[in-house]
């Protein structure tokens, strides 16, 4: 099974999936603002190509972002390292929750930046793909659990970072109770049909907020499916 992975990786690896096709992708990310090299050599380091559906293989190191199937998209590049480098800011965190795994693509990202990720998911069918994927590319530091993302993952709580894939209408309560002091949550909320990403900071006071900026993301739902 693994000797089979191996060869459709090195399979892929060419044109449109090439490391200069990822190297271009990462520059274009770095015109566009983002300044952490350490989430862009993540970003050069990790194959997109291998999140995505093989017929969708060449749009990989697009900026944009592509349907992963269950209504569900892998975010567009440049969300997931602005996402990645806000959580980043001040610090390397230890210990983060991802709330929507999705394809796997942003919990690997993380897992390459930090010691410990945590990554919950409703969707059954996209979890057993990620893990998968976790599996195959050694990713041994990350942690999966099928469960209603708005509740987050109390037994490990508390957390150092927080980030949220999905848009929501209010910050979960939920998920503020299981940050750390001086964690950071990074999460997408939705007023008057826009969307704003917006980072939160536990101080020993309470929360401090700030906005990223607009972004676009799939509703967060509540459930299992």
């Amino acid at each position: 099974m693994i000797h089979k992975h191996k060869l459709r990786t090195e399979n892929r690896g060419i044109g449109m999936t090439s490391q200069g096709t990822r190297d271009r992708l990462v520059q274009r990310l770095r015109d566009d603002g983002i300044k952490d090299e350490r989430v862009l050599k993540a970003i050069t380091q990790l194959p997109r190509h291998e999140f995505v559906d093989e017929a969708l293989s060449s749009r990989a190191y697009e900026n944009t972002a592509l349907p992963i199937g269950q209504s569900q998209t892998i975010s567009q590049p440049w969300i997931v390292a602005r996402m990645t480098e806000a959580l980043l800011d001040g610090g390397t965190p230890e210990k983060v929750l991802e709330v929507g795994t999705g394809s796997g693509y942003q919990a690997a990202i993380l897992a390459r930046l930090v010691p410990s990720v945590f990554t919950v998911e409703r969707i059954d069918e996209l979890l057993k793909l990620a893990r998968r994927r976790f599996h195959s590319m050694r990713l041994n530091n990350i942690y999966v659990r099928y469960a209603d993302g708005h509740l987050g993952w109390p037994s490990q709580a508390p957390f150092d970072g927080i980030m949220v894939t999905a848009a929501a209408q209010l910050v979960p309560e939920e998920l503020l109770a299981q940050l750390g002091i001086g964690g950071l949550l990074v999460i997408p909320i939705e007023s008057n049909g826009q969307q704003r990403l917006i980072a939160v900071r536990r101080t020993g006071e309470g929360f401090e907020e700030s906005d990223l900026g607009a972004v676009v993301f799939v509703p967060m739902l509540s459930g299992l499916a």
